[in-house]
């Protein structure tokens, strides 16, 4: 049997992602609070984390990941090696999607073993700091709201909750993940906190 890596299966698998699911944008190793997300797949209304356990991985860490994915993204899947296909139901929550990944004649074949469920401990305060300074004021200005200049992220996060329904929220933030770019956004954040510090003079 041979034994797949971490870097064998993900090629492979963003190719079938976006053949299961259309328009979606893959952000590699996103940090989540103690974890790092092996994927971040952005849908038109969700954000989904992916993490996967190949053949040549454990599951030490793999309690504290799905705490930490299971705060921020709205689905979660596991993508295993064939070496953990027969156990992982045991170790994901019923909500968590399942897929295996195996060597097939030279070919990488994916089998979904449990399609994944609306994560019902999604805290969209943590959903939300996904997003850059400049993306939330961006929000802020297609819901007609104040600019809060000066106060914390934090803060803009909770006003705009407090203002936004979940169902326009949802897809507003999958719109800017749509979006980002990573240069731009750089110069923009930098811009930003020129001028915050220019403020406080």
């Amino acid at each position: 049997m041979c034994v797949l890596h971490d870097k064998d299966i993900r090629e492979p698998l963003f190719e079938f992602l976006e053949e299961a699911y259309g328009k979606v944008r893959i952000i590699e190793e996103k940090q989540l609070g103690r974890s790092r997300a092996d994927v971040m797949m952005v849908l038109p209304s969700a954000v989904a984390g992916i993490e996967i356990k190949s053949d040549a991985d454990t599951y030490a860490r793999l309690a504290g990941q799905i705490q930490d994915y299971d705060r921020y993204f709205d689905y979660n899947f596991v993508v295993v090696g064939s070496t953990h296909a027969a156990h992982i139901r045991e170790r994901v929550p019923g909500w968590w999607g399942i897929l295996s990944a195996e060597l097939i004649e030279g070919k990488m074949d994916f089998y979904v073993i449990r399609e994944p469920e609306k994560n019902p401990g999604v805290n969209w305060e943590k959903k939300m700091e996904i997003l850059w300074r400049p993306e939330l004021a961006h929000i802020q200005e297609l819901n007609g709201m104040a600019k809060y200049e000066g106060k914390s992220k934090a803060f803009v996060i909770k006003k705009i909750l407090d203002m936004v329904p979940w169902e326009i929220l949802g897809p507003q933030i999958s719109q800017e993940l749509f979006e980002r770019d990573y240069t731009e956004i750089r110069q923009q954040i930098r811009q930003f906190r020129k001028e915050k510090r220019r403020k406080r003079r």
